[in-house]
This record gives structure tokens, C-alpha cells and sequence, in this order.
């Protein structure tokens, strides 16, 4: 733990449809304390089963602090806690009180978020947006097309950027990475559907900077420079760490998930900023 102390290290747990990761993280800099563990996501990715493996997960990480905050990411629309819907998991987490089920079954308060935005929020912090400003889109490509917007540092959650109405349908059944693999695309043939789903979002929202994620983002030379439009693109620097690292500092730092009346504004308050 050396570098760090008690009120900036959190744990970071990363739920995705094939693996559950988690690590205890230094929030001030953004570095692992522990190895990165990894389980398999329980098949059916019912919640009691995904519950028990994160328990599983959490038992291994004997150094962290006995109040270490947690952070938990999640492949869902997260509303005050609840996950209003549910990929590549089980249909029995749309609706539930997911943040209160994993409180209840760790005896610990957590944060609970969505996993896109975990990550968007650590690669402003720490990664590829590190210091920048303006409208910041981070996109995920991979079993779909995860999105997470951040605007002068703050994070507005919950984005589905991904269902965008492109030719008669969610525009990720076209442009995300598994869509390149059934399709057997190429590299040319999917970054001209890339072309499509990137100039679109710029019309629609004139960003500042996107920066691509995803597991596929390690390529990024075989189709980024492939993308003509006007905003500038850069992949993702932090790989599988993102969404353990947003939330973990997302746990320490829960204010940043907004409401409608801090988005606008309340009387004497202002918005809370990432940097």
C-alpha cells in the first residue's frame, strides 16, 4: 500500500457477461494495490449466483481495508440503484434493487453504476481524456456499443448512445465488434460502418473528443485512421483496468453521478467536477 492512504484506497469490482473482475485501487493515481482477480460470470448471470462469485472475489483481496469503500460496474441502466435493464446477463436483474441486494449480501455500502460509464469516468481521470475538457464521448465496442458522456468533467450517466436509429434500427447490431465478427467483416468493411455511427453522433452532439474502448481498442491502428470526421478520436489507454478503476473511484466519489437538479443547477450549488 505504499503511496496511499486509508481515504483514497477503494475496491473496484467490474461485472460484464463473461467475467467479474475486481482489485483494490489507489484513487489518487489510478494504480492497482493487488493483482487483478478474475472469475467467470455464473451462467445465466442470474443475480443470487452473480452475488456469490463477487463474495468470492472480494474474500481474495485479503490486503484491502476492512472499510474500503466498493464500486461495483454493471452492464445495465443504473437508476438509484436499480438496473432497469440487463445485457448479456439475466432478465431478472431488469427492475431489481440491485445496489440494496449487493448491500444486504456484503453488509457494506457500495456504489453501484453502469459499466460504460465506470469507464468513461476513469479514462478522464486517469487515462486517454486525462486533463481535457469540453464534451468528452467515450464509446465501448464490443458485444454492443457502450457509451458514457462527460462534459467539462462531469459525468452524466446512463447514456445508451449505442440504440441510436441508424437505417431502421439499433445502430450497434451493425457497427459494434460482434457485429464485425458475424458479419465476417474486414477492417475496411467495418470502419466504413464505423464511419456511419461516429459522423452521426458528431452531427448530433458536436463533441470534443471521442475515445474508443473496448477489447478490440488494442487494434485501433486497423480502423481509427480509417474514420474521417471532424473530432478528433483516441483509443482507450486503460484497457481491462477501466472499469475497475472508475468504480472504485466512484465509490469514494458517488457525488459525481448527478441528478436532474444538479445537471441544471440548484440554487448555490454547481456541478461537480472530475478535475
Amino acid at each position: 500500500m505504499t503511496g496511499s492512504t486509508d481515504s483514497s484506497i477503494a475496491i473496484g469490482i467490474d461485472i460484464g457477461g463473461t467475467g467479474i473482475k475486481g482489485a483494490i485501487v489507489n484513487t489518487e493515481t489510478g494504480e492497482l494495490l493487488s493483482d487483478r482477480i478474475k472469475l467467470d460470470t455464473p451462467e445465466g448471470g442470474k443475480p443470487k449466483d452473480v452475488v456469490g462469485t463477487v463474495e468470492k472475489l472480494l474474500a481474495q483481496l485479503t490486503d484491502a481495508p476492512a472499510d474500503a469503500p466498493i464500486g461495483i460496474d454493471f452492464p445495465a441502466v443504473v437508476q438509484n440503484g436499480k438496473t432497469m435493464s440487463a445485457a448479456n446477463v439475466s432478465k431478472k436483474w431488469i427492475g431489481l434493487e440491485a445496489e440494496k441486494l449487493f448491500e444486504d449480501a456484503l453488509q457494506r455500502d457500495i456504489t453501484f453504476v453502469n459499466d460504460a460509464d465506470a469507464a468513461g469516468y476513469a479514462e478522464v481521470r486517469y487515462g486517454a481524456a486525462k486533463g481535457k475538457n469540453g464534451l468528452i464521448i467515450m464509446t465501448t465496442l464490443g458485444t454492443g456499443i457502450g457509451t458514457a458522456i462527460i462534459y467539462n468533467g462531469v459525468l452524466i450517466p446512463n447514456a445508451e448512445l449505442g440504440h441510436i436509429q441508424i437505417d431502421g434500427g439499433d445502430y450497434e447490431h451493425k457497427a459494434s465488434y460482434a457485429a464485425k465478427e458475424r458479419d465476417d467483416l474486414n477492417w475496411v468493411q467495418w470502419a466504413a460502418r464505423l464511419q456511419t455511427y461516429y459522423a452521426e453522433l458528431e452531427k448530433l452532439l458536436w463533441p470534443d473528443l471521442f475515445i474508443v474502448g473496448g477489447g478490440v481498442s488494442k487494434s485501433y491502428q486497423e480502423f481509427l485512421p480509417k474514420i474521417s470526421i471532424n473530432t478528433p478520436m483516441v483509443p482507450a489507454t486503460l484497457r481491462n483496468n477501466a472499469g475497475i478503476l472508475g468504480a472504485a473511484s466512484l465509490a469514494l466519489e458517488p457525488k459525481v453521478l448527478p441528478n436532474a437538479n444538479q445537471l441544471v443547477g440548484e440554487p448555490g450549488e454547481s456541478a461537480v467536477s472530475l478535475t
